[in-house]
């Protein structure tokens, strides 16, 4: 059976851990260039006195029926049956950027070379029986990383998909 990331916003307080924790478990170096896999945004709700703000930290939602892909030319994403995993090969990625056009809620990132990267749910810890590295590292326990059947995972994703809507609103829509 699948399991999912999902986030409990009223939780999240932003820190960063989470971003930080993907960033050393992929080897990202934003000083190369390269983008993070996960990332925190900022909402603002109300407005004063009583405005108060909201964290988001999102990744990949690995969908059920996952836009990117069906949008890859090269069949480079597949999901992966055992862990619900939506995942890339980087060696049949040609870098055209069709997932990201796919993807609705802007997730897939390009490293150094062009190639598609984007979160995979740390399979390699998961396969070992671990956490993923942002679940295992949240001093909240924001994210939670636990078994979902299929009705209970259309709905957290059509509240994540609402959520990363109105952050793309808010922030604009950004592939790179």
């Amino acid at each position: 059976m699948e399991k999912v990331i999902y986030l409990e916003i009223d939780l999240c307080s932003g820190c960063g851990a989470c971003v930080v924790a993907c960033m050393d478990q992929n080897d990202i170096f934003p000083e190369k260039g390269q983008s993070a896999l996960r990332r925190i945004y900022q909402i603002e709700k109300g407005e004063f006195p009583s405005a108060n703000i909201q964290y988001v930290s999102a990744a990949c939602l690995h969908c059920q029926d996952s836009p990117c892909v069906i949008g890859c030319p090269t069949g480079a994403i597949s999901k992966c049956n055992r862990t619900g995993a939506v995942i890339v090969n980087k060696e049949l990625c040609i870098g055209c950027h069709s997932c990201s056009l796919a993807c609705p809620f802007g997730v897939p990132r390009y490293d150094l070379d062009e190639k598609m990267q984007k979160c995979n749910l740390c399979m390699e810890r998961v396969e070992a029986g671990l956490e993923p590295a942002c679940v295992r590292v949240c001093p909240m326990k924001a994210l939670k990383f636990e078994f979902v059947n299929k009705v209970q995972r259309e709905k957290e994703l059509k509240f994540a998909g609402n959520i990363l809507n109105a952050v793309h609103k808010t922030v604009g829509h950004t592939t790179k």
